[in-house]
């Protein structure tokens, strides 16, 4: 892991996996669960935040993940052999 693109590829994959993770729990645990007829709004916002948050992570570590190659191809090209 030689450049900071990598390092953030690696970083926001896995807080992107977890927020998505956290966003589809939180989807069962309204399904699943009694006596949320008051906060229905809350137990629907909650979800759709956290999925989208997770979604713009998996997005961002993409493009950290195409620099990073980018990066180490320029420099595999620059090196003389």
């Amino acid at each position: 892991m030689g450049n900071k693109h990598q390092r953030n590829f690696v970083i926001n994959i896995l807080l992107g996996l977890l927020f998505t993770s956290g966003g589809i729990l939180s989807i069962m645990f309204t399904v699943f669960s009694k006596g949320l007829e008051n906060d229905k709004i809350l137990w629907t916002a909650i979800p759709i935040v956290t999925i989208n948050i997770g979604l713009i992570f998996l997005v961002s570590a993409a493009v950290h993940k195409v620099k990073a190659d980018l990066i180490r191809k320029q420099k595999q090209k620059s090196r003389p052999e």
